[in-house]
C-alpha cells in the first residue's frame, strides 16, 4: 500500500472548544519514521485504530467511525478522543485522496512506555481494489474463536468489543482460512454461535430476512453493516439482529462479508457448501455503497 498522506496529532482534551486545530497537526512524510522504538502500539498493540473508506475524496460514515473509536478508547481506558480534533483532521487526509477509492487509517495508542502523553495520528493511502472481489464472492471457512458465546459477559477486559491494534489473532485466521483453501474465515463461538468474520461484519438473507449476528460484547459493531441495515429498510425490507447458530449458516439463501474498503462480498462457499450468489442485489447495494455517505 503506498501512503499518500500522514498527519501527526497532538490529542486535545474531550471538551477542548476550539473551532480550528490545525495548530495540533504535523504533517509528515509518510516514507519517514515518525514513531519511537518506545511506542506501545508497536510493541504490545497497545491501541485503537478504524479504517473510513473514501470514495472520490469523500469519506464515508465519519461520524460512526468516530463514535466507535471514542468507544474503543473507552473500553481500553484510553483518554477519550476529542472527536472535532478527529473530524478536522479526517477532512484534511480526505482532501488529498483524490478520485477513486481510497482508505484513511485513524490510530490511537498508549503512546511511549511509561511517557505522559497518548500517540495519535492520521494516514491516508490508495485502497486495494476489491472491484472483481464484489462480483465473484468469497469462500469462507468457519473457525471457532475458542471460547463460547458468555465469555464476553465474563471477561470484559478481552476488549472483544474494541476495535484494537491487537490484529495477529485476525491475520492468523485468515491466513488459516487460506491454508484450508478459502479466502476468509467466519469466527464462531465454541458453543455454536456465529460471530464475524475476522476484518467484516456478516449479514446472512434467510428467509426473505436480512440478518447479523446480534452486536454484543464479543462483535465489533459493523459501521458499513449499519449503513447497509438502512438502505434495506429503506427498500421495505426485513432486517434483524440475533444471535445465529451455526448450523444455520447453510440454510441462508445469500450471503455477504461487509467492511468499510471492501465493501459488500458475496459469499459464493461456506465449508465447502456453495453458497448462490445473488448478482443483481449485490451490485444494487454496491452502487449504493459506493455512493457518498455521511
Amino acid at each position: 500500500m503506498a501512503w499518500r498522506f500522514a498527519l501527526m496529532i497532538d490529542p486535545a482534551e474531550p471538551d477542548d472548544a476550539r473551532t480550528d486545530f490545525t495548530p495540533t497537526f504535523t504533517e509528515v512524510d509518510p516514507a519517514a519514521p515518525a514513531l519511537s522504538v518506545g511506542e506501545l502500539s508497536t510493541q504490545r498493540g497497545d491501541g485503537i485504530f478504524e479504517s473510513v473508506g473514501v470514495i472520490d475524496g469523500h469519506a464515508q460514515e465519519v461520524q460512526a467511525h468516530l463514535d466507535r473509536l471514542a468507544h474503543s478508547a473507552e473500553l481500553c481506558d484510553l483518554p477519550a478522543p476529542n472527536l472535532e480534533q478527529w473530524r478536522e483532521a479526517v477532512a484534511l487526509a480526505e482532501s488529498r485522496c483524490g478520485p477513486g477509492e481510497s482508505v484513511i487509517k485513524l490510530i490511537l495508542s498508549r503512546g511511549v512506555d511509561h511517557g505522559p502523553a497518548p500517540t495519535a495520528w492520521i494516514t491516508a493511502a490508495r485502497a486495494a481494489d476489491f472491484s472483481q472481489v464484489r462480483v465473484r464472492g468469497v469462500r469462507v471457512v468457519t473457525l471457532d474463536r475458542g471460547y463460547d458465546s458468555g465469555v464476553p459477559a465474563r471477561a470484559p477486559w478481552l476488549l472483544l468489543g474494541a476495535k484494537t491494534l491487537s490484529y495477529a489473532v485476525n491475520m492468523a485466521a485468515i491466513r488459516e482460512a487460506k491454508r484450508r483453501g478459502a479466502d476468509d474465515a467466519i469466527f464462531v463461538s465454541s458453543d455454536g454461535i456465529v460471530l464475524e468474520a475476522p476484518t467484516a461484519s456478516l449479514i446472512l438473507r434467510i428467509d426473505d430476512v436480512y440478518l447479523t449476528p446480534a452486536p454484543n460484547g464479543g462483535i465489533l459493531q459493523g459501521t458499513t453493516q449499519l449503513s447497509a441495515f438502512a438502505w434495506l429498510e429503506q427498500q421495505g425490507l426485513a432486517t434483524e439482529y440475533r444471535d445465529v447458530p451455526t448450523t444455520q449458516l447453510h440454510t441462508a439463501d445469500a450471503a455477504w462479508l461487509v467492511s468499510s474498503v471492501r465493501l459488500a462480498a458475496p459469499i459464493s462457499e461456506i465449508d465447502g457448501t456453495p453458497i448462490a450468489i445473488d448478482a443483481d442485489f449485490t451490485a444494487r447495494l454496491n452502487e449504493y455503497l459506493l455512493s457518498p455517505r455521511d
